[in-house]
């Protein structure tokens, strides 16, 4: 599939000598939702900053939509919309002017239908007269999208979308998210809520330290990383597992009371039937199991673990 952001070599250093980028290459595909995972301060923000030209880049190559962001600067950030963390916009204007002037200052000719539509889409057509003082903490940060979203851009970045907003309008922002990319719109996404990457992303990047460490198609990464395990409900308590059994993956939890067997997800025979009749012949009875499998964030933790 296209690119449409392509980043090589990407190295941004700090006049203190901080080094907050380190090489880092990217490729970003047209019409996709990408999710960008890291700890505070792995370099999310830097690398955001850099692509949408509000930070300058110390050496390396970024392009947006075929347009080098140092060269040819306006025809690149024409393509991007941008929705900071922070919540930045001038509270006395009204919703409707906000997002008119913010057209504006793109040169892009007024289109009062198309942003009426983009206000609709976002359920704040209905508070286009009101100023934006006035409004919820979840529809200012929809106001900060329809901003982003004003001059008709190809690429948005979300930094941070759903951050202090309640479970059920994060639930209706993710929605929102789909509809803005199965119209063409490319969505970047950076997250501390990890299962927000998991139920929208279509990859996902993770940076650690100025480096992007892993970058996968999420259920490539779930089946390659992720674990799964099954638990076995004893009928009777365990000191120690039998010497019998002590070749298996095995692990005693509940003081005892449970025995939990690993196993990798991508791979075709689990094993179980064969640790059940080992159980069996070795004389330990259960009540009950079930499986369960790795989250995003179980892999997210033992990925920065191991760098």
């Amino acid at each position: 599939m296209q690119a449409i952001i392509s980043i090589s070599n990407l190295v941004k250093t700090y006049a203190s000598g901080f080094q907050a980028l380190k090489g880092v290459s990217l490729e970003i595909r047209r019409g996709e939702i990408f999710a960008l995972l890291g700890p505070n301060g792995a370099g999310k923000t830097t690398l955001i900053g850099i692509v949408c030209g509000i930070v300058r880049l110390s050496s390396g190559l970024v392009r947006a939509d075929g347009h080098d962001i140092h060269r040819e600067y306006r025809a690149a950030r024409s393509k991007i919309g941008l929705v900071p963390q922070e919540l930045c916009t001038d509270l006395f204007e009204t919703v409707w002017d906000t997002v008119n002037f913010s057209r504006g200052l793109f040169g892009k000719a007024p289109n009062p239908t198309y942003l009426e539509r983009v206000l609709k889409d976002l359920s704040l057509w209905d508070k286009k007269d009101n100023t934006v003082m006035t409004l919820s903490g979840g529809m200012k940060r929809r106001v900060m999208i329809a901003k982003a979203l004003s001059h008709e851009p190809q690429i948005l970045f979300l930094d941070e979308p759903t951050a202090g907003v309640d479970v059920e309008l994060r639930r209706d922002m993710w929605e929102m998210v789909r509809k803005l990319r199965d119209s063409g719109v490319t969505i970047i996404l950076t997250t501390h809520y990890i299962e927000e990457a998991e139920e929208m992303a279509d990859r996902i990047g993770v940076i650690n330290k100025g480096e992007l460490i892993l970058v996968e198609d999420k259920a490539t990464l779930m089946r390659k990383l992720g674990k799964k395990q099954l638990t076995l409900y004893l009928h009777g308590a365990l000191a120690a597992i039998p010497a019998a059994l002590a070749d298996l993956k095995l692990e005693l939890a509940d003081n005892g009371n449970q025995l939990v067997y690993t196993f990798e997800a991508q791979t075709e025979t689990t094993g179980i039937a064969g640790v059940l009749r080992r159980l069996n012949e070795a004389g330990v009875e259960y009540k009950d199991l079930h499986t369960s499998e790795s989250s995003l964030e179980d892999i997210f933790v033992n990925l920065l673990k191991s760098k």
